[in-house]
């Protein structure tokens, strides 16, 4: 069963997942600058609400990653849009969308950042990227999937593939954009998840 977080405006982080000294306290270490691995393979992936964009602009109802069971999902965390590193890895992954991630048959990629979803439906449309981004305004989703550490404002470069069954297959952490084995790698892992 997929662990839900739902993003709703007014709804506080500490509502959403736990504070910072607490986790710390259940790792054994009040660091809050201390990164959060986030989920990892094997575990259920944290359900989440959000409002969504496409180049064609933003979408009328939000992104729910629970409607997307079935499918395998990639949850692409990138920092901010327009900037060099993350223009570098949405590129390619719009120059390899029909082989890294079959066209979309069965494959939903979700570019994910803190940008508003109108910067990101622009940013989709100016670039004809092909796939969906959402909005983490909030931070709920970061916090949740540990891209997010303590009062930074940008997501780290994550990425996360989900099966078809909800859980999470595959993680990189940190994703690099410009090592091209990491996009093979990737493609690998996203299509033992079509084998299942």
């Amino acid at each position: 069963m997929i662990a839900r977080i739902v993003l709703v405006a007014g709804l506080s982080a500490a509502m959403a997942v736990p504070s910072f000294a607490q986790a710390g306290a259940a790792q054994g270490t009040m660091d809050p600058s201390a990164p959060k691995p986030g989920p990892v393979a094997g575990a259920d992936a944290p359900d989440f609400t959000a409002p969504g964009a496409n180049k064609d602009g933003t979408l009328k109802a939000p992104v729910h990653l629970a409607d997307l069971k079935g499918k395998t999902v990639i949850l692409a965390f990138f920092p901010k849009a327009r900037t060099s590193g993350c223009t570098q890895q949405m590129t390619q992954y719009r120059e390899q969308y029909a082989t890294l991630f079959d066209g979309g048959k069965n494959i939903v990629l979700l570019g994910i950042s803190t940008d508003a979803d109108t910067t990101l439906a622009n940013w989709a449309k100016e670039a004809n990227f092909p796939f969906q981004f959402v909005s983490d305004s909030s931070g709920n989703i970061g916090r949740a999937y540990g891209t997010i550490v303590g009062a930074t404002k940008g997501e780290q470069r994550y990425v996360y593939v989900i099966g078809p069954d909800g859980k999470i297959a595959y993680t990189k952490k940190p994703f690099s954009p410009f090592t091209m084995p990491q996009y093979d790698t990737l493609s690998i892992e996203i299509h033992k998840t079509l084998k299942k």
